[in-house]
This record gives C-alpha cells, sequence and structure tokens, in this order.
C-alpha cells in the first residue's frame, strides 16, 4: 500500500481506523493520513536537530484528540531510540484519554503519558517536565493556542508547531470597539461588517502571535498546510528559537495592539 511509510506500525493504523481490519483505506482515511504524514515532514527535521545534541526529546502535544499525530510520531520516530524521549499527550475529554493510554499500552508504547488537563493547567502541573523540546497544537480551539504558546514559553520550548483554530477572542474586543474605531479613521473599514470582522480576527490574532514569539527571541516561519483543503484552518505557524533580538518585534506588537483598538489584550500576547 504506497501511502502508507516504510516501518509504519500497520496494527497502529488499524487500531487507529485509518485502516479497516482486513487493511483497506477508504477515501476520508487517505485523507487524513496525507495530512498526518505532511505535518510529520515539518516535524520530523526538528527532532533530527534536537538528536543532533544528543539528547531525548520531550514533546508536548496540547488539544491532543485521539493522538493521531502522536502516535504516529511515536511509530515513525520515537520507537527505535532506546533513550529518554517522550510524547505527552494533553486533553480535556477524559474519555479520549482513556482510549488513548489503552492504546499505547496494547501497542507497548511506554514512551507515551496521556493527561487529562486544560492547556492552561498544564503550565504548572507536576505530571510534566520543567522543560519541553517541541510543543505542539494543532487546531486547539481559540484561547487553547495562545495558552500552548504560553506553555511553550514557561517551558522554553525549542520549537513550537501550531495549526490555531477557531480565533474568536481578537474579533470579539474588534466588534466591541467598532464604533470608537470607526470613528478614529478609516482604517475600521475593513473590520466594519459581521463577516470581515471575524475573518479579520482571526487573521490578526496570528498575525500577534508570530509578533509575540518573535518578540521572545523565535524565529518564526508561517506556511500552509498542503492536503488540509477541506478546512479553512491550514495555516501552519513553526517558531525556532534562536535568541533573536526581541526589541523591534515587541515594539510592533505594541504598535498594531493600539493601531486596531485592541490594548486590552496587551497581556495575553505579552
Amino acid at each position: 500500500m504506497h501511502e502508507i511509510k516504510p516501518g509504519q506500525s500497520i496494527e497502529l493504523l488499524k487500531e487507529l481506523h485509518i485502516l479497516t481490519r482486513d487493511g483497506r483505506m477508504n477515501q476520508d482515511s487517505r485523507r487524513k493520513l496525507k495530512q498526518v504524514y505532511h505535518l510529520t515532514q515539518f516535524i520530523e527535521p526538528l527532532l533530527a536537530a534536537i538528536r543532533q545534541d544528543g539528547a531525548g526529546v520531550q514533546l508536548v502535544d496540547h488539544g491532543a484528540g485521539k493522538s493521531y499525530l502522536g502516535f504516529i510520531l511515536y511509530d515513525l520516530f520515537f520507537k527505535a531510540h532506546d533513550d529518554a524521549s517522550h510524547i505527552y499527550g494533553i486533553e480535556t475529554r477524559a474519555e479520549l484519554v482513556t482510549k488513548s493510554r489503552e492504546l499505547a499500552q496494547r501497542l507497548e508504547f511506554p514512551r507515551m503519558s496521556f493527561l487529562h488537563l486544560a492547556v492552561a493547567q498544564a503550565i504548572d502541573s507536576p505530571l510534566l517536565p520543567a522543560t519541553a523540546d517541541v510543543v505542539t497544537a494543532l487546531h486547539a480551539c481559540d484561547t487553547a493556542t495562545d495558552d500552548a504558546i504560553r506553555f511553550a514559553l514557561a517551558k522554553k520550548a525549542r520549537f513550537i508547531v501550531l495549526v490555531p483554530c477557531c480565533q474568536a477572542e481578537v474579533a470579539a474586543v474588534l466588534r466591541k470597539n467598532k464604533a470608537r474605531a470607526l470613528g478614529a479613521g478609516a482604517l475600521a473599514e475593513i473590520w466594519r461588517h459581521p463577516l470581515h470582522t471575524r475573518e479579520f480576527g482571526s487573521q490578526v490574532t496570528n498575525v500577534l502571535r508570530c509578533l509575540q514569539l518573535e518578540a521572545h527571541g523565535y524565529q518564526v516561519s508561517v506556511t500552509e498546510l498542503v492536503g488540509w483543503e477541506h478546512s479553512m484552518k491550514n495555516e501552519l505557524i513553526v517558531a525556532s528559537y534562536e535568541d533573536r533580538p526581541r526589541r523591534r518585534p515587541a515594539e510592533r506588537l505594541g504598535e498594531l495592539l493600539g493601531a486596531l483598538g485592541l490594548e486590552e489584550m496587551s497581556a495575553r500576547f505579552s
């Protein structure tokens, strides 16, 4: 089956319902596997860079859901290394956490842990390591992506991989302050109509997140996830800590918040 990578566990793909019990794959499963594989192409070089330093990889996946990404990463890139590497899946739905724990036990994936926590709770949880090498948050809804960024900053993550989703908070503040903004100038015409408020709010949220990460010394790249055409949420943000100059992006962040009337959100993007 040419879609499946060499060395991939067929049993795992069956357990994830990507393959049927007789080893077949339908169109939906093929698309999901393509999406996960495409994402691993961005993550694999990050894992390799960490291993070049002779260290195990501590990866924390926020909003893990059914943990497709975590299981496939473990199967392809973690299983073969007998080191201190570990994958932590963070999820608020208890039933998914239970199922993931059971699956990891059945497949004998001992260096995977699944925690029933909100992203914000994870920052101070003793169940997680003091530092993390890679932090991922794929379609973590609304402010959970921002919580994942705060987690990554608190854990001094070397790499952060985000696919943002359902960003409503900035749009709500834009909507609240729309009358004042329209009175101040023509710029607010960009988000005057409700549909534009939502779309512009989503765009601005990710721009602010990128500036926030740059203001903490990260180099940031933004690209589109190929194969996610059925979803409008196909933006991929990858941040690598390189101790870059912080002053200019921090200034630009403040200027942008002020220009859009979003000063009250300064703490969220600090």
